[in-house]
């Protein structure tokens, strides 16, 4: 049996609480520059395209690979987190213990599941699945951004299960939905739920998604389409 392969993966806050909400179960990642299926011998169809993911290193080498693994592969996820800390800044576990050395004891914090509030100041919440049940706690420190967080600290892991190639822009209704983007009290669909417009339509929603961390809709480049389901780390 070969081993399963891991990889990370960085998500914000809000993708976060839409893959533990059940919401996201697919991610588009641009595939790196210099990549033009159009160079290819022959015309492609849309639908070899979407496949066209499986020939690449056949063509291009093994560097072109999805980045992000194969179905059967899984991914963990790096989100902004923090370590409990007592007012000296030392770290702490949930029963208010010194942890000396390691850190892997410390109580963890995610930002994508305490309620909004100041920047490094939080309450956090007295039920949750990712710690004991405790009564409300405040926490003042700072946050450890998502590309920092090491492995031990990780809660959420995904399993691949289809990886292919498309045109950004030919995302289809269900696959905008299935990105995480929100669906308001009105029906209406969102980029987060961080707020921001919305549209009687999820592929809007998505655009908007896309264009917030940088992303040209307009260019409609390639990008990794990488459906997944979660699973118990």
């Amino acid at each position: 049996m070969s081993e399963i392969k891991e990889r990370p993966i960085l998500f914000s806050a809000p993708m976060v609480r839409a893959i533990l909400e059940d919401r996201k179960t697919v991610t588009r990642r641009a595939v790196r520059a210099g990549f033009n299926p159009d160079d290819l011998e022959g015309t492609l169809s849309a639908n070899e395209c979407r496949k066209l993911y499986r020939e690449l290193p056949q063509h291009f080498g093994a560097s072109y690979f999805c980045p992000y693994g194969q179905p059967g592969d899984r991914l963990w996820v790096r989100e902004t987190f923090a370590l409990l800390g007592n007012e000296d800044g030392c770290c702490i576990d949930w029963q208010d213990n010194l942890v000396k050395g390691d850190e892997r004891g410390a109580a963890r914090i995610y930002r994508a599941s305490c309620p909004p509030g100041d920047y490094g100041l939080n309450q956090i919440p007295a039920k949750a699945e990712w710690k004991p049940d405790t009564e409300a706690m405040e926490y003042d420190g700072a946050w450890r951004p998502s590309i920092h967080m090491p492995r031990w600290a990780c809660r959420i892991l995904l399993e691949i299960t289809d990886v292919r190639v498309e045109r950004l822009q030919d995302i289809t209704y269900e696959q905008a939905a299935a990105e995480g983007v929100h669906r308001g009290p009105l029906r209406e669909w969102c980029a987060s739920d961080e707020g921001g417009a919305c549209h009687k339509y999820p592929i809007p929603a998505f655009r908007d998604l896309w264009q917030s961390v940088g992303g040209s809709w307009d260019a409609n480049p390639w990008v990794w389409v990488v459906e997944f389901k979660r699973v118990t780390p």
